[in-house]
């Protein structure tokens, strides 16, 4: 009798396009396991991802605006969701793999640091090794993970993951679908974000891309995801002209928002938080915890150190920055002799 396993493999076989990555024709595990006799190997993968530590750990990190106050901005869990929904809508439009779909979308920013890309730069100026969210975010579901396990994930949703962002594609259509549903969701996303801080207006985005894209962030992304949906087969893409205006928007994006003093005003603070704490752990590395002092044994203190600190929330990082540099009241020093 056949598990129910197997007849979704089926099913995925007799309705999926011949361009979609089938879970049972998977390239595997880097360690192998028995098969889930419910579910399909990206399935599994999907669900590890949501109920590991670092994928919860999002809700408090950094999308743009650094530690927002206000519950309306977008944190670093809410991104990967709205990249999820959209790469979903791609993929089953176009009768690929949503299982794998999703998979990708929620691991694929699982390494970034507190503090978002300013974080980022801090590690990469300072780590020996250098450091980029992508290769972190594999390095979280392979090493990290589970007490050092890792979460032994296919190929396809590892190699997804950390080929998310520029550089080579993604083995897989799916993977690809991600790489674009992450810009799309972070641009619209940032636009909107920026809009209710008071950094841009809707009318201040150029009339031509407007004109293209649509007036509102809804209209965007439907333009958007439709042009992608109409345009691919057997790779993914968007028409000429919606991809050039996308260009302009995110080129647009960059000068209003992503280089404004405004938003970024805070970003040399976080830099400099990012690489005091990192420059800490380095030289005293008997403070890192258990599990990073074995890691610094294997893979050197510089490793340990960037590990540790880009698994911190923003308001974690602040507090071991305060505890570390930060003199206390003598009120409270004298309550721990109490």
């Amino acid at each position: 009798m056949k598990t129910i396993r197997e007849t979704a493999c089926e099913r995925e076989k007799q309705t999926l396009s011949p361009y979609a990555a089938l879970a049972s024709e998977s390239k595997g595990r880097l360690r192998p396991e028995e098969e889930c006799p419910v579910r399909t190997a990206f399935q599994r993968d999907r669900d590890r991802i949501i109920h590991c530590s670092s994928f919860r750990r999002l809700k408090h990190k950094t999308q743009v605006f650094l530690s927002p106050e206000g519950d309306y901005y977008r944190t670093r869990l809410t991104h990967t969701l709205e990249v999820s929904q959209i790469a979903r809508t791609i993929a089953g439009a176009l009768m690929l793999n949503c299982d794998l779909t999703e998979a990708i979308a929620l691991g694929h920013d699982l390494g970034h640091t507190p503090f978002g890309h300013a974080g980022e730069r801090a590690l990469n100026a300072v780590c020996p090794t250098g450091f980029k969210h992508y290769a972190q975010s594999l390095r979280v579901v392979d090493v990290l993970e589970k007490d050092g396990k890792g979460l032994n994930l296919t190929f396809e949703v590892r190699n997804g993951i950390e080929r998310h962002t520029n550089g080579e594609q993604a083995a897989t259509l799916e993977g690809r679908i991600v790489r674009l549903a992450d810009k799309i969701a972070y641009i619209n996303h940032d636009i909107d974000d920026a809009t209710i801080a008071g950094i841009m207006r809707e009318d201040d985005i150029p009339l031509a891309i407007r004109h293209e894209l649509g007036t509102s962030k809804s209209a965007r992304i439907n333009t958007l995801v439709l042009s992608c949906i109409e345009n691919s087969d057997n790779d993914i893409r968007m028409e000429t002209g919606i991809q050039q205006a996308f260009d302009e928007l995110h080129s647009f994006m960059f000068a209003k928002v992503y280089t404004n003093p405004a938003c970024k005003s805070e970003e040399k603070k976080a830099v400099d938080l990012i690489q005091k704490l990192y420059f800490h752990f380095a030289k005293k590395e008997e403070n890192l915890p258990p599990q990073f002092l074995e890691i610094a044994e294997k893979d050197g203190i510089g490793t340990a150190a960037c590990d540790y600190i880009a698994g911190m929330t923003d308001r974690y990082a602040v507090r071991i920055f305060n505890e570390l540099y930060i003199p206390k009241a003598w009120s409270e020093i004298n309550d721990a002799f109490l």
